[in-house]
């Protein structure tokens, strides 16, 4: 068979990378897309940023509580079963409310992640991302 060959993962058996206390995650990377396997302990906050992947979020247990706007103009909390589309650039914060496991998908894949340069979530004092 010629051309890209298909690849499974197991998440379970896969390292967790320590990105901040409170925060671990697991990354599975296409051409085009990435996928996250974030846990969050409970009171764990994620910086306010934006960035132009667009993003999905999908809540397996737990809670988020996310604010989006430049301002945080909005409050929207998202429990287990539920998912949040977050457009490009749109600027957001979360909390989790309680121990929390998500699915982030992202298109294209976050270049920072992969490189161990964000910053904003290691808890390094750059501002905000772009």
């Amino acid at each position: 068979m010629n051309g890209p060959s298909v690849r499974r993962f197991t998440v379970a058996d896969m390292d967790r990378e320590d990105v901040a206390p409170g925060l671990t995650r697991t990354l599975i990377t296409g051409d085009r897309v990435m996928l996250a396997h974030v846990y969050l302990e409970k009171g764990f906050v994620v910086p306010r940023h934006a960035h132009d992947n667009e993003q999905i979020t999908y809540v397996l247990e737990g809670a988020l509580k996310f604010w989006i706007g430049e301002e945080e103009e909005e409050v929207v909390v998202v429990s287990s079963g539920q998912v949040l589309h977050i457009p490009s650039n749109v600027f957001h914060k979360a909390e989790a409310l309680e121990d929390t496991v998500d699915v982030d998908v992202f298109a294209p894949p976050r270049e920072d992640w992969l490189s161990g340069t964000d910053a904003y979530l290691r808890g390094a004092p750059t501002g905000e991302e772009d």
